[in-house]
């Protein structure tokens, strides 16, 4: 069906809700286009679009779909999964909670029990609460740290991670085989909820939640020691940390925290930031105006959802850095194996995960104190994988993960990155600095003089529409057929197709163990490399650059050396 049909579909459908007819009627060409030439996808963390009408945008009538395959998956299993259910969150966006209800309702038509938070939540609670509900799957309505005309919709399996490529991949071909979404039929929602097929949960659930975060902080006598008076400023960006990270902090004994009012509340505008993610120091500028007025240790910020944080730490000259994702990771890593190296309460068989496009600096980290490092594919559910296998196998205990896009886990009772735990290490480790009579800023420098100098840099480029779509391509086929041998006057030693599963060197070609995935990375004879990926969720292809150098400066110039060439070679 091309386009245009499948726009006049839609403005033929007489039970149209009036504000998506009128969103029809105002498009040009190019908008109908756009919006109708394909269907929103359904990739490694589900799906994530602008809102609008269309087949290429979120909406009720794209949410029903996804929920009515996500019902007909479930049939497949038997009636305990049905009794089981599926546990639904969503965060402040526009609809959000629309998407969420009418979710259940499409699950009530099919006789499904659903659990829906009363209010927004934090992806890291809905993951803890299909755990703890024993729900067969979750459903997360969020668009993460996107602007405010996305949102987004993803799907968790039963271990509370994002559901498995085996499940994922049925689901996405049941979500595909219903041809007219306006035919998915739903619940009445006052009628499920008296009959208890729709049960509306709250409280009950955080109580759960921060009984579980309380054993995310190492050291409690250093915390009551140095934490108490340590002043940091808190931003949930107009989110959902604001339900949780508040109380946690306040739990483990951490009081003087000042929140940014302006953002403590929801406001799916984001009217205070341009773009609400803790990545980008942006973010922080409020947070910054309150961090010198009370002369803070630290910032932190969580994104809507709350499955993200970002960290500012204060210089000597009083003004504030933003750190990387790679950053806080590597002093979160190193933070945990030194305080339970310390305590005694290091395991022989620690191990940690992190994604194939983070820094090699925690994997030297993990190493010097005898810590196994596993590399997986992009996508916090195979970390989430790597912890299943853990306590299935007995062969590791779980001491971290992270992403290098600003996703940590501490604990395994969530099990997809977690910022309102991650936001309780970080003030931990600012603490422990500050008994050494230092900074977060000297714990970064200490952490580069003992392992080296490392940066990176992520580069992610916007393709939008048909033809983004094939530009993107353009380029994976580009590199993967022909790739320069050099990139900064530096052999290329390692070529790795993630795709094709394949590693080649100088020695030959040895089969990666890692599944299929459309990524091609390759390392320098300096231990420098660079990867290329299309986003599996936006309509991004994303470069990254790492280096090692003499210093941070040599470092730096590295990467912007290989970033010129890749921009060159891409063009």
């Amino acid at each position: 069906m091309t386009y245009t049909e499948n726009y006049q579909k839609w403005l033929n459908f007489a039970e149209l809700p009036d504000y998506l007819r009128e969103e029809l009627v105002a498009m040009d060409e190019k908008t109908k286009e756009d919006a109708f030439y394909t269907n929103l996808e359904f990739g490694t963390a589900g799906m994530r679009g602008y809102i609008g009408a269309g087949t290429n945008r979120i909406n009720i009538y794209v949410v029903r779909q996804a929920t009515e395959g996500l019902a007909k998956l479930i049939e497949t299993k038997d009636e305990a999964t049905k009794a089981r259910g599926v546990a639904i969150a969503y965060d402040s966006r526009h609809f959000s909670p629309e998407f969420a209800f009418e979710s259940a309702q499409v699950l009530a038509k099919h006789g499904i029990k659903s659990y829906v938070f009363e209010s927004l939540r934090p992806t890291p609670e809905l993951s803890f609460a299909v755990r703890h509900l024993g729900a067969f799957a979750g459903i997360m309505v969020t668009a993460s740290h996107n602007p405010a005309p996305f949102n987004g919709y993803k799907v968790y399996g039963e271990d509370g991670g994002q559901m498995p490529p085996a499940d994922a991949d049925a689901l996405t071909d049941f979500i595909r085989a219903i041809d007219n979404p306006f035919a998915v039929e739903l619940a009445d929602l006052e009628e499920a909820k008296a009959s208890g097929l729709i049960t509306v949960i709250g409280e009950a659930v955080d109580v759960e939640y921060l009984k579980e975060v309380k054993d995310v902080n190492i050291n409690q006598k250093l915390i009551d020691e140095y934490g108490k008076d340590m002043k940091i400023v808190y931003t949930p960006l107009h989110g959902t940390g604001e339900m949780l990270a508040r109380r946690a902090l306040a739990q483990a004994g951490f009081e003087s925290v000042q929140v940014v009012e302006a953002q403590a509340n929801p406001d799916p505008d984001f009217s205070t930031v341009k773009s609400p993610n803790p990545e980008s120091q942006a973010a922080f500028a409020l947070a910054e105006e309150i961090g010198r007025q009370v002369d803070a240790d630290v910032l932190v910020a969580t994104d809507p959802d709350a499955d993200r944080l970002g960290v500012e730490i204060r210089q000597p000259d009083g003004s504030y850095k933003n750190l990387s994702g790679n950053q806080i990771g590597a002093i979160i890593a190193k933070y945990i194996l030194e305080a339970h190296k310390t305590a005694g309460t290091l395991p022989d068989n620690a191990a940690l995960a992190k994604s194939i496009v983070s820094t090699e600096l925690v994997t030297k980290i993990a190493e010097s104190y005898g810590a196994t490092m596993f590399n997986v594919l992009t996508g916090f559910k195979f970390i989430a994988e790597k912890i299943q296998e853990f306590e299935e196998k007995h062969n590791h205990t779980y001491m971290f993960g992270f992403e290098e896009s600003f996703g940590y886990l501490i604990k395994p009772f969530v099990r997809d990155k977690d910022a309102i735990q991650a936001v309780l290490i970080v003030a931990e480790i600012a603490a422990y600095y500050r008994s050494r009579g230092l900074t977060l800023a000297d714990g970064i420098d200490e952490i580069y003089k003992e392992y080296g100098y490392f940066a990176e840099k992520t580069i992610s480029v916007t393709l939008s529409g048909v033809d983004g779509a094939a530009e993107i391509k353009k380029i994976m086929d580009k590199f993967r057929d022909n790739a320069p041998k050099q990139f900064n006057n530096t052999d290329i030693v390692k070529t790795e197709d993630f795709q094709a599963q394949t590693a080649t060197t100088a020695a030959g070609v040895e089969k990666l163990t890692t599944p299929p995935s459309n990524v091609l990375k390759y390392t320098l004879a300096d231990d420098s490399w660079f990867a290329v990926r299309p986003s599996g969720t936006e309509p991004k292809i994303k470069f990254y650059i790492a280096t090692v150098g003499t210093d941070l400066t040599d470092a730096e110039t590295k990467i912007a050396n290989i970033e010129a060439e890749i921009n060159a070679f891409v063009k």
